[in-house]
C-alpha cells in the first residue's frame, strides 16, 4: 500500500490509522515476541513525525523526538487505547543510524526486548542492524517533493 502526505500533521494521522490497523492484527493473531516495525528512508522523509503519531495514537502526552544521539528511548503505554485493552506495554523508539551491524543493538539489550509481546518497537534504519533485526513490517518513506512524501508498507509476516 502506497500512501501520500504532505504535512507532519498528515503523517501523524497516517500513523494513527496504521496504529488501528495493528491493533487489529494483533487482535487476530498475536505476536509470539515483540512487534517490531522498520522505518526505512531518507533522512527527513517523515520516520520520526510518523513515530510521533503512533505515540499520540496510543495517548501519550510526552515529547517524542529522533533518539539519534541516544539511539534508544523507551515509553511506557496506557492501559487502554481506543477503549479497549492495548496489547503493548512500551513503545520503544530506536534509531540505528549510527550502529555499525547487530552486535551493537545487542547492547542495548536486543534479544529481551524483542522477545516481549508487549513490546512495540519502531526502529529507523533497520538496515544498519539487518543481521540481527527481523521486523514484522517495513515502512518505507520518500520524498515526492519539497512538501510530499510517500509512505510505503511491505508487510514481512502478512
Amino acid at each position: 500500500m502506497i500512501i501520500q502526505s504532505i504535512s507532519d500533521s498528515q503523517t501523524e494521522s497516517i500513523a494513527a490509522d496504521f496504529v488501528l490497523s495493528l491493533l487489529k492484527k494483533i487482535k487476530e493473531n498475536p505476536t509470539k515476541g515483540a512487534y517490531v516495525v522498520g522505518l526505512q528512508g531518507e533522512l527527513g522523509a517523515g520516520k520520526t513525525a510518523f513515530t510521533k503519531g503512533v505515540a499520540r495514537a496510543f495517548g501519550l502526552s510526552d515529547t517524542v523526538t529522533s533518539p539519534t544521539f541516544v539511539i534508544e528511548k523507551i515509553y511506557s503505554l496506557p492501559e487502554t487505547v481506543f477503549g479497549a485493552v492495548n496489547p503493548f506495554k512500551k513503545l520503544i523508539h530506536i534509531d540505528a543510524y549510527r550502529l555499525d551491524g547487530g552486535v551493537e543493538i545487542e547492547h542495548l539489550g536486543w534479544k529481551e526486548i524483542s522477545e516481549d509481546p508487549t513490546n512495540l518497537i519502531l526502529i529507523e534504519w533497520p538496515e544498519q542492524v539487518k543481521d540481527a533485526v527481523s521486523p514484522t513490517e517495513i515502512l518505507l518513506f520518500s520524498f515526492v517533493d519539497d512538501v510530499t512524501r510517500k509512505i510505503e508498507l511491505e508487510d514481512y509476516r502478512g
